[in-house]
Order: C-alpha cells, then sequence, then structure tokens
C-alpha cells in the first residue's frame, strides 16, 4: 500500500537527521521538495470548511473527521511528531494573529504555508552581543512580505535564511513545520523573543534586542487528525 505524504515526509526527516553529519544542500532541497506536495487536508484540516461548520459540537468545528481550518480562534499547534533529532508540526492562525519575533538556535527550519496569506517578517545576525543580560545585536532583513499560498516551501539554517522571524495572519492560515534539532531548553535551544527597532540611515537594517517572551503570546494544542505514522 502506498505510503501517505506524511509518512514519506516523516521517513525522510528520520533518514536525513539521524545520520552522522550535516545534511547536504541537496538533501535539504529534496526535503523541501517532499513538503511542497502537502497539503492541509494530508495533515487532517478542510481548508474549504465554512465558518460554521461542527462535527460532534467539537470546538474546532470540523467535517468529515477534520479540524476546520476557519474555526480557529487563536493560535493552534498540531503536534505530529517530535523525537531527539527532529519536530513535525503545525501551526494554524486565525485572521490577525501574530506570532512575534523569535529565533531558532543552531536549528534548520523548513515551512510551508498551506493555506491562506501571511505577512512575514525575517532577519539574520550581522553582528550580535551574547555577553549580557540580553542578546542584542545588528541584523540584516531577509523577508519583509506577504505570502499567499500556494507558495514554495521556505528554507532557513541557523546563520541565513531569516532565523529570526515573525508571522501576522492575513486571513485565516496554517504552516507546517520541520524544525531540526526541535527546541530545547536541556540542550540550550530555548526560543527567544525580539523586538526589533529600524535604523533610519542603514535601509534593510535593525537592531534587534532580547525580550521577555509576551504575556498575550498563547498556543493552543489541537488533535493530529491527519494520517497516522509509523514511527522508528
Amino acid at each position: 500500500m502506498e505510503s501517505s505524504k506524511i509518512q514519506v515526509l516523516y521517513d525522510a526527516c528520520h533518514d536525513l537527521f539521524s545520520q552522522e553529519g550535516l545534511p547536504t544542500f541537496q538533501q535539504i532541497h529534496y526535503l523541501k521538495n517532499l513538503l511542497d506536495k502537502i497539503e492541509a487536508i494530508d495533515v487532517g484540516i478542510n481548508e474549504f470548511a465554512s465558518y460554521d461548520s461542527s462535527i460532534s459540537n467539537s470546538k474546532f468545528g470540523g467535517s468529515k473527521g477534520l479540524l476546520n481550518g476557519k474555526s480557529f480562534s487563536e493560535i493552534t499547534y498540531i503536534h505530529i511528531h517530535e523525537c531527539d533529532n527532529f519536530s513535525i508540526g503545525v501551526f494554524c492562525f486565525p485572521a490577525g494573529k501574530e506570532f512575534p519575533l523569535h529565533d531558532h538556535p543552531g536549528m534548520t527550519v523548513l515551512s510551508k504555508l498551506l493555506y491562506g496569506s501571511v505577512y512575514v517578517k525575517a532577519y539574520d545576525w550581522i553582528k550580535v552581543d551574547y555577553t549580557g543580560c540580553q542578546t542584542i545585536g545588528l541584523a540584516g532583513r531577509v523577508m519583509d512580505e506577504v505570502i499567499k499560498a500556494p507558495h514554495e516551501p521556505s528554507i532557513l539554517f541557523p546563520r541565513s535564511g531569516g532565523n529570526i522571524h515573525s508571522f501576522t495572519a492575513l486571513t485565516p492560515c496554517a504552516i507546517l513545520d520541520v524544525l531540526s534539532p526541535p527546541y530545547s531548553e536541556e540542550f540550550g535551544r530555548p526560543s527567544t523573543y525580539f523586538s526589533d527597532v529600524p535604523i533610519p540611515l542603514l535601509s534593510g537594517y535593525a537592531m534587534l534586542e532580547e525580550k521577555p517572551m509576551p504575556r498575550d503570546l498563547i498556543v493552543h494544542g489541537a488533535p493530529y487528525l491527519g494520517h497516522s505514522i509509523v514511527t522508528v
């Protein structure tokens, strides 16, 4: 029987991120191509459901055993898989919600906008100071634009591609993420949040300063209703 798209993605992530040494550029782009084939329905989301559709009075308002992509009233994370080497999950946003500027320390991240439109702002460090109580430094802007689905997946690396970024949903939308390795406080990979101050005389650059996690940033959870994954 043919494997589901999400199973193929898991198998490729396991093979790639469990190997010795860093993945090659060609291997990462192979993974990107797999992400590009995945649609919302493959991860258990009906992006075309009406706002008032429901199933068993579920707070997620799904239909036909799927989550309703328009029913999320808060930022919601659908956990698909996590191990020591990588994680796979989906962030779902209602229109108007923002995930503030944050980083991915030491990580390779592949993301695909499954549906909707989102404003993305992203930076990479030019010069950074980690010695004080707060991380602060000069960053160059990598992206400052609206992305609309369908759109090719993005790739960011530990030091390039827009490792520090924010999302603002312009419509209900969902983003499929693969992180390697995943966030871990224990292993020195916490998520750090930043404020950015543009530099008037240096177009495309800004000073970034670490700040506490915003108190109003709350990420809810929703069940994964896509194809089950056989894990190793």
